[in-house]
């Protein structure tokens, strides 16, 4: 089977490891606090939290922008659900904006629009660079000015991507940014998350709720008794990540230029190979550079499960990104409905993930090629 995705372990990557479970330290060490600045210079940005999942940055990223009972949260239908759920985890009501047909991302004129016509401002927009592609940030970066809310960047597929010449994660449009280090990422810890910011406020924040509330920063203490002394000072978790992971990331973040430009290549090779073939392809817009997690093309919706299925016969592990978070059933039971965001639905019904990853060969993308070729003249 040739899977959608998969990750690229080296030999430095299991000796980085195994490094680390011959330290003292298996958490909260030292190679945690290598992975975070590693990851915050890469990126161009003052702060980095790394925490056990991007689903965990995400809930701690809205907690610390203060989300909460009577607030929203906006973001995109086209995601995994986690992107609105992190509103529920805080008692906020999510809602979604409808995305840009060419691309998947949320549309910034329909934003601008929802924006205009609603009574209640959210507290938070998820904009979600799906399939590794920014949004319209400069965009929404104006938006956010003029109706005051907080920008929290869902780039889970984005690690590598910049847009505008600029990495994604700088937080030049944004408050904070949210990266995954899933398998089927760019770079993986394994599981792991991290959260971005170039607000020192934020920062602190974070850094407490990812380990249950707790601080050892006498600034922000009642008290001090002493060196071992620690105090609660909010409700938080426990979403450390492992320096068992953290020097997994550190490892991979080496290749991280080198994944992107090899997932670049494929990327080209199949915009080259599928011309002609009835089928559209996500638009690349001129001022993103795309890290490329996904590659989807959009088909007949009539003939869309036959291909998923023969293609998957053929052992071809395509996938479909993203069923419409508002209809799944859990929201569907908060009140959203069919029909509410229509270019979302739309894309849904025709979207195949083709399989793209850096050690895919050429040779295995030819019969990607070849075996949706013979599925679309079935």
């Amino acid at each position: 089977m040739i899977p959608y995705g998969r990750q690229d372990i080296s030999e430095d990557d299991i000796e980085a490891v195994v490094a680390v479970l011959r330290s003292d330290w298996l958490t909260q060490g030292p190679a945690t606090e290598r992975f975070e600045r590693e990851f915050a210079d890469y990126c161009g940005t003052k702060h980095a939290v790394a925490v056990s999942s991007a689903t965990a940055a995400l809930h701690i990223a809205c907690l610390s922008a203060g989300l909460g009972r009577g607030d929203s949260l906006w973001t995109s239908p086209n995601t995994f659900v986690a992107s609105s759920n992190c509103a529920l985890y805080c008692d906020a009501e999510p809602d979604f904006v409808d995305i840009d047909p060419s691309t998947g991302n949320m549309s910034a004129a329909k934003l601008e629009e929802k924006l205009e016509q609603t009574e209640k401002i959210p507290k938070i927009i998820v904009p979600v660079h799906f399939a590794g592609q920014s949004c319209e940030m400069e965009k929404i970066a104006q938006l956010s000015k003029k109706y005051g809310f907080i920008v929290i960047e869902d780039a889970s597929h984005a690690a590598g991507g910049k847009y505008r010449g600029i990495p994604i994660g700088s937080c030049s449009f944004s408050d904070m940014a949210i990266f995954s280090f899933h398998p089927v990422k760019i770079v993986t810890t394994g599981e792991g998350g991290m959260v971005l910011t170039n607000r020192d406020d934020l920062y602190e924040k974070l850094i407490r709720l990812r380990s249950h509330g707790i601080t050892r920063n006498p600034a922000f203490m009642e008290m001090n008794e002493g060196s071992w002394y620690y105090e609660q000072i909010e409700l938080g978790y426990n979403y450390r990540m492992t320096d068992i992971q953290a020097a997994l990331g550190s490892s991979q973040m080496r290749r991280l230029d080198e994944f992107v430009k090899r997932r670049h290549a494929l990327a080209k090779r199949y915009e080259e190979k599928l011309s002609g073939l009835p089928l559209v392809p996500l638009k690349q817009l001129h001022d993103a550079h795309s890290s490329h997690h996904l590659y989807v093309v959009r088909l007949d919706a009539a003939k869309r499960r036959k291909v998923f299925e023969a293609l998957r016969a053929a052992g071809i592990g395509v996938n479909v990104h993203y069923i419409p978070v508002h209809l799944q059933p859990y929201y569907r039971e908060l009140g959203f409905e069919e029909g509410e965001f229509p270019e979302a639905e739309k894309y849904y019904s025709e979207a195949i993930t083709l399989p793209l990853y850096p050690s895919m060969t050429d040779l295995q993308q030819d019969h990607v090629v070849q075996s949706l070729s013979d599925a679309l003249r079935q």
